[in-house]
């Protein structure tokens, strides 16, 4: 664990996570930023054309965008990690506890979205981060003339594969439709590709390895199982909300949503949410950076709270360094 106690811990880099690390790191807070991957859900959207004064963008390029901004304060960011609890100490400092690590800060934002769906099976939560990614977007690059094996459904697999083929050698792309299904392009560059290699009505068994993934077993569709030897697997099989580390922490809804005031305060003190975790209608990009924007705000305030200062409601300007000089 980490000495180092960050004003804010925000849990997610989605849209949601990425604006509110913008606005703390302009207040001055030391901020750390944890995610699985960059973007979340946005990287499912090839082209955003409803986001005020940005002219069509992909989902990425968008986040990428915010990401860029946030490290300009000076918020930090930790991909690959999974927030799996959360605790209070004593003296009021959360520990957040991830696969890589535990974090400590005095407030949390919870912006994190829906999760990356899992397969479950041996071997996926001993090599997260070892070669199992979640996301060809962030990942594919890193298995340049290497093999790969992506997982996935309809067309967002399809794009997954379509942009590791461009880096992996060979990339195989396994599937439990029993047919590609997407854009005709789309599809007809997969086929077409010479190293791809596909598993239609396939299903993954284990990931295998000693320090990292080195082989992902699979059933085929005939019912053989093949061992394919790789140096990691990406998993796009869509996402799910997963909110079942905070039950007894914070205040969830019979959905497993976070249930957050109009301030973006969940149920307990020091402790806010953003974004499609919470209860909030229109899950809208739009909607989850003005939410991520006011949880901020809110934790910033209660900072301020806390060393006795007033609120500050109107002029968010960005806090400057204050000295002194002697005459």
């Amino acid at each position: 664990m980490s000495s180092k106690i960050y004003d804010t811990i925000i849990v997610g880099a989605g849209i949601s996570g990425l604006s509110a690390a913008l606005y703390t790191a302009r207040q001055r807070m030391s901020t750390l930023v944890l995610s699985k991957d960059l973007g979340g859900q946005l990287t499912l959207t090839d082209l955003i054309e409803n986001y005020p004064a940005v002219e069509p963008i992909g989902g990425l390029s968008l986040a990428k965008k915010v990401e860029t901004q946030a490290k300009r304060f000076g918020a930090e960011f930790i991909y690959g990690e999974e927030v799996q609890g959360i605790e209070e100490r004593s003296d009021g400092v959360f520990v957040i506890k991830g696969i890589k690590g535990e974090y400590l800060g005095n407030t949390v934002i919870l912006a994190f979205g829906k999760t990356p769906r899992e397969l479950n099976v041996p071997g996926e939560k001993e090599f997260k981060g070892k070669g199992v990614s979640y996301c060809a977007i962030c990942d594919a690059a890193f298995f340049k003339d290497k093999p790969l094996v992506v997982v996935g459904e309809g067309e967002p697999g399809l794009e997954a594969i379509e942009l590791s083929s461009r880096y992996a050698n060979p990339a195989y792309y396994v599937t439990s439709s029993p047919q590609l299904a997407g854009e005709e392009e789309l599809v007809r560059k997969v086929i077409n590709s010479p190293n791809v290699k596909i598993f239609t009505s396939s299903k993954v068994l284990e990931i295998r390895g000693n320090s990292k993934v080195e082989e992902v077993v699979i059933r085929k569709g005939n019912g053989e199982v093949l061992t394919l030897k790789a140096d990691g697997i990406i998993i796009e099989m869509g996402y799910v909300l997963r909110t079942e580390f905070l039950k007894g922490f914070v205040e969830l809804n019979d959905k497993g949503e976070v249930i957050v005031d109009e301030l973006g305060r969940t149920s307990r003190p020091g402790i806010f949410a953003a974004g499609d975790i919470t209860q909030t209608p229109y899950k809208q990009a739009i909607i989850a950076a003005a939410e991520g924007v006011k949880a901020a705000l809110s934790a910033y305030n209660y900072l301020r709270s806390k060393k006795g200062l007033p609120p500050v409601n109107v002029d968010w300007k960005a806090e400057k360094k204050k000295v002194s000089f002697r005459l």
